[in-house]
């Protein structure tokens, strides 16, 4: 299928907003660019009724911006060109893309192609695919026959358990009446009762062997069918996940990505050691660069954004953009990006400035609280990111064991405890255990909520394992979650929310405002599950310890000039 390149209708001027380096796709604010193109797909997929029910409960898309020579157009500027003796005009386009499938398809002529189509007819993958529907059909019509051979084996052995049983109640009746005639027995009657009461031991006991031989026999019979229903659908069974594990490998294998330089690489390569994800490579970033190259496109910019409803077990704003995943589009994009000017990591480019900002506000010999400000890691991560961990070690070289006793989410700000001591250390974490430390969070919320409202919010999550570091709210596997708010005020169109968490799963405090079975209210700056801005407007403003021993009173940390600057 061609790829369609769509020109972009811009305002006057636009030329001086064309972007010097391409988009970091793990954290970006989406370009003038791309939001006028997703405008654009946004009406385009409004013209389609057919998809609407789909689109409703929610679809990721994506459009990328390109140079694109048309000089009939009127938004063109001049472009001196080696190659050519007249200047050429260039003007802008975009290329659109959805991720998985739409309407059941994998491809439709507004979009760009998936990577690799498995749903070509005739395509190995289908065929492949079928023979192991056939397999699933197979283990199925000989489940219900299974079922019942192994309910009337059931029945059988139980037939088997009673009148074993029955026999044997009976040799130990009998039994007890040979032993009371061997009392009551004279003398002279002693040798010969005796050898007839052994007599007649032997013949029941042979009696019990020969029942039990019998039923024996007659299960191995009866459950000869069972014994071959199991052993096909075992070998079935076996068969399906060879074929379906080689099916998936070979699938790995059809997915080739370009870079900017023009070298591809397969998925299993861009993952090893790792197995790649299911799914990996349908999300709409590789198949955006995928096109791009292919159809010989330099990249601009590029983002990705919500279409529909908020799953119910992960949070989406219809109209936000979302930066790329990382678990199934990390490994694709570092090989992908190779080759184009990419912008720096936002969150590496204020290393400095993050370090200089975090203030320690009380320490002893035991123990420190310092005021973290937002966009620093509590401890060390993979990008070799400022954290307060190395901060923290540098500033007390002296202190022993771990010193972070809990953490902060890297866009939260506020009060985090340090534990200078091995002691120190696990006397904090004991207390945390205990619930005699508690931890007050003031937030910004998108949209304004009655001064005074309060209530507590009880949504059990677990991480989303394709998309770290998200979380997801699952009743089922998820870990217990519970929020008490209370509303503070309005400012500017804005709920001001103190938020007390009762238990300190990550990312708690933002799926409970933003999901649709908490607050449904996402916190403002939270590019996560809300829209991005300047930052998250979560911090953390006081910190309160209980007394554990009758000698100790209650103390309370109160981060109040970070709070000032939070609240202006």
């Amino acid at each position: 299928m061609a790829v369609t390149i769509h020109p972009l209708r811009l305002e006057e001027g636009w030329e001086k907003a064309v972007p010097k380096q391409f988009t970091y796709p793990f954290c970006y604010e989406p370009h003038p660019f791309c939001i006028a193109a997703a405008n654009e797909v946004r009406h385009y997929i409004s013209r389609h009724p057919e998809w609407h029910d789909e689109l409703q409960r929610g679809k990721m898309f994506g459009v990328l911006i390109a140079p694109s020579k048309s000089p009939q157009r009127e938004t063109s500027y001049p472009v001196s060109s080696p190659f050519k003796r007249k200047p050429e005009r260039v003007s802008l386009s975009y290329l659109a893309a959805f991720s998985g499938t739409l309407d059941g398809k994998t491809q439709h002529e507004y979009f760009v192609p998936p990577v690799f189509d498995l749903m070509v007819p005739g395509c190995y993958f289908q065929e492949e695919e079928a023979a192991i529907s056939r397999i699933n059909r197979q283990i199925a019509s000989l489940l219900p026959a299974t079922e019942q051979q192994e309910q009337d084996a059931a029945v059988l052995r139980r037939q088997m358990e009673e009148e074993l049983a029955t026999y044997k109640d009976f040799m130990q009746r009998s039994k007890a009446k040979r032993d009371a005639l061997r009392q009551d027995a004279s003398p002279s009657e002693e040798d010969g009762r005796e050898l007839q009461l052994i007599r007649e031991s032997q013949h029941q006991k042979a009696e019990y062997r020969r029942l039990k031989q019998a039923w024996e026999q007659r299960i191995q019979v009866n459950e000869a069918p069972l014994r071959e229903s199991r052993e096909q659908v075992k070998r079935l069974r076996e068969e399906r996940h060879e074929r379906s594990i080689a099916l998936q490998q070979w699938l790995f294998r059809q997915f080739m990505f370009l870079d900017a330089l023009g070298e591809e690489k397969a998925l299993p390569e861009l993952f090893a050691p790792a197995t790649p994800p299911a799914g990996a490579g349908e999300c709409c970033a590789p198949r955006l660069l995928q096109a791009a190259y292919r159809e010989g496109l330099r990249p601009l910019c590029m983002a990705e954004f919500w279409v529909g409803a908020s799953p119910a077990d992960e949070v989406r704003h219809d109209g936000h953009f979302y930066p790329a995943c990382r678990s199934k589009c990390r490994p694709i994009l570092r090989h992908m990006l190779r080759g184009l000017d990419v912008e720096p990591n936002p969150l590496l480019a204020d290393r400095e400035t993050l370090l200089s900002h975090l203030h320690i506000i009380y320490n002893n010999k035991e123990m420190a609280v310092v005021s973290k400000p937002a966009g620093l890691l509590s401890v060390p991560g993979k990008d070799d990111l400022p954290n307060v961990h190395d901060a923290m070690r540098q500033r007390f070289p002296q202190a022993t064991g771990p010193l972070i006793v809990h953490r902060l989410d890297m866009d939260t700000s506020g009060l985090m405890l340090i534990a200078l001591t091995e002691e120190k250390y696990h006397e904090l974490q004991e207390l945390f255990l205990g619930r005699h430390i508690h931890k007050t969070y003031h937030a910004l919320l998108e949209r304004e909520m009655p001064v005074g409202e309060e209530g507590d919010i009880d949504l059990p999550l677990r991480p989303d394992f394709d998309d770290r570091p998200r979380q997801r709210v699952d009743p089922q596997h998820g870990k217990p979650a519970q929020t008490h708010y209370r509303v503070l005020g309005n400012r500017d169109g804005h709920a001001l929310l103190e938020l007390r968490p009762i238990t300190g799963r990550t990312h708690q405090l933002r799926v409970h405002c933003a999901h649709p079975l908490g607050l449904g209210n996402p916190i403002v700056g939270d590019r996560l599950y809300g829209k991005p801005a300047e930052r998250l407007m979560l911090h953390a403003y006081a910190i309160t310890i209980e007394p554990h021993q009758a000698s100790l009173e209650e103390v309370t940390f109160t981060d109040e000039q970070t709070l000032d600057e939070f609240q202006r």
